[in-house]
């Protein structure tokens, strides 16, 4: 959470893309990559991102146990959830791998807590009230930080960096256009936060 102020959030439908995505990506300075379950090619997305030399690729929506031994097969590098159940959380804490996962409320915090866990994803960010939201939740979890995801936007992000339990963000804005564009996306995020 700390390597980048931004984490992509990437939806690969083309596998032919994700190399290349993933060197833009790299050589704009977001080195941790998100690859989100949302498609039939996600996994194998994942293994082609994975020869880039400097990024760390992980795992995100990840519902299930089934697909938490899926990504894993498939060389995650850290795992990013929705929510926050106790039946996917143990064995992803087992295993020691980085685990990001997706909280709203009170409730779910103190869930991660009694897990032992004090890093979570605020999502979804904006629907969930935004930085009002988190500054109010973020007060009585003074141990806790958060990558609030969902809604942020090139705009919103350095207001989120800004407030020191955030160590990172979230987005999909960094991605769409050409990879040289991705690439300039990706060099104007990586300061975001400086």
């Amino acid at each position: 959470m700390r390597t980048s102020a931004v984490i992509p959030v990437l939806v690969i439908d083309d596998i032919g893309t994700a190399r290349p995505l993933a060197e833009a990506l790299v050589a704009g300075g977001l080195r941790v990559l998100e690859v989100t379950l949302r498609t039939d090619c996600a996994l194998e997305a994942m293994q082609e991102m994975k020869k880039v030399p400097g990024a760390i690729v992980g795992a995100g929506t990840v519902v299930d146990t089934a697909q938490f031994a899926a990504v894993m097969d498939a060389g995650a590098e850290f795992i990013v959830s929705p929510g926050l159940t106790e039946r996917l959380s143990a064995p992803i804490i087992e295993s020691g791998v980085p685990y990001l996962p997706g909280i709203a409320n009170a409730g779910d915090i103190m869930r991660g807590l009694d897990l032992g866990l004090t890093h979570f994803k605020f999502f979804p960010a904006e629907a969930s009230g935004g930085l009002k939201a988190l500054k109010a939740l973020a007060a009585p979890f003074y141990q806790c930080r958060f990558c609030p995801t969902g809604g942020i936007s090139e705009a919103t992000a350095p207001e989120w960096l800004a407030f020191d339990p955030v160590l990172c963000v979230g987005g999909s804005w960094v991605v769409g256009g050409s990879m040289a564009d991705v690439e300039a996306k990706a060099r104007a995020a990586n300061v975001l936060r400086d």
